[in-house]
């Protein structure tokens, strides 16, 4: 049979994962492979890359999706063990596990929300897919496959060391073109906290003006709220600075925002979306995977 596609592996891998165990992904592929009767030729078939097999590839992204569902963790890296809300599920015992059948959860709903569209079997959507140029598809494809890394970024940010996190604060400051040396920074960012500050950094390399930072690293349901960003600029006129930096793994309420937003000093608010951001764009706890060129016809070469 034709190597089935990720939501089809999705009830056949939370079935396997069914008795409680932690399972590897290369075992959980094995059995798929079993399920689905692949042939060796099939097994084997690789991506158009060439640096990994589809069915591994499948398979998965239909782990990630059901961790991002709840229905599934992983407990160390590269093992998945099914939750009490997998459990649950297959107890219902549904025809099948698709996207749709995800949406009931609100995890995976936030998951996909920035997204227009996801996939699914219906054929209104198949149209739509149709209607697409490959450019488009391919942004698609860029895009979700960044938003899994930055949401990968972010779970590993919350479970750091403070001392980590000190240092990925340092490390993106500097990449951005703050905080002239990393001695410098080094010294500046590990400090204490001095009365809700938690560093201050050069702005330029020749340390014309200072920055102040304040950085919690704190769980998604702590938002931070005006009271504490209050305090961040009380701090502020204390030591006589108009420019700071609020960084949280977390987010701001929105009247913490419209405080920043009404006061003399300029406090810029990074939450966690924005801060895996910056890491991304320059390159900070991530390194390029694969390199895609796309060409197009160079008609100046074909003037006579």
């Amino acid at each position: 049979m034709a190597i089935p596609d990720y939501q089809a592996c999705m009830k056949p891998l939370l079935q396997f994962l069914a008795d409680g165990e932690e399972y590897p992904l290369s075992q959980c592929v094995i059995h798929l492979v079993k399920v689905f009767k692949l042939s060796d030729d099939e097994r084997h078939e690789m991506l158009p890359s060439g640096k990994q097999r589809i069915i591994d590839n499948r398979v998965g992204w239909a782990r990630t999706y059901l961790k991002k569902a709840g229905l599934i963790d992983i407990p160390r890296r590269g093992y998945s063990k099914i939750t009490k809300r997998g459990l649950n599920l297959l107890k219902k015992n549904p025809d099948e596990i698709t996207n749709e059948t995800l949406k009931q959860y609100p995890e995976f709903r936030d998951f996909i929300k920035d997204f227009k569209k996801i996939e699914d079997d219906t054929k209104e959507n198949k149209a739509k897919e149709e209607e697409k140029t490959p450019e488009e598809e391919l942004e698609e494809a860029f895009q979700r496959l960044n938003r899994e890394v930055e949401d990968e970024l972010l779970n590993k940010l919350k479970s750091s060391t403070p001392e980590f996190f000190e240092r990925m604060v340092i490390d993106l400051l500097l990449a951005m073109g703050y905080g002239g040396s990393r001695k410098e920074a080094g010294k500046a960012i590990g400090g204490t906290g001095d009365e809700g500050i938690d560093g201050v950094i050069s702005e330029d390399r020749l340390g014309l003006d200072k920055i102040y930072i304040q950085a919690k690293r704190w769980q998604k349901q702590n938002r931070v709220s005006r009271p504490e960003v209050q305090k961040f600029a009380g701090a502020l006129q204390g030591k006589r600075a108009k420019k700071g930096i609020f960084i949280t793994t977390s987010d701001f309420t929105g009247e913490a925002q419209q405080f920043v937003d009404g006061i003399e000093n300029r406090i810029i608010l990074i939450d966690g979306k924005q801060l895996v951001q910056l890491m991304m764009q320059f390159n900070v706890g991530v390194e390029i995977n694969q390199v895609f060129e796309l060409k197009k016809i160079d008609n100046d070469y074909f003037e006579e």
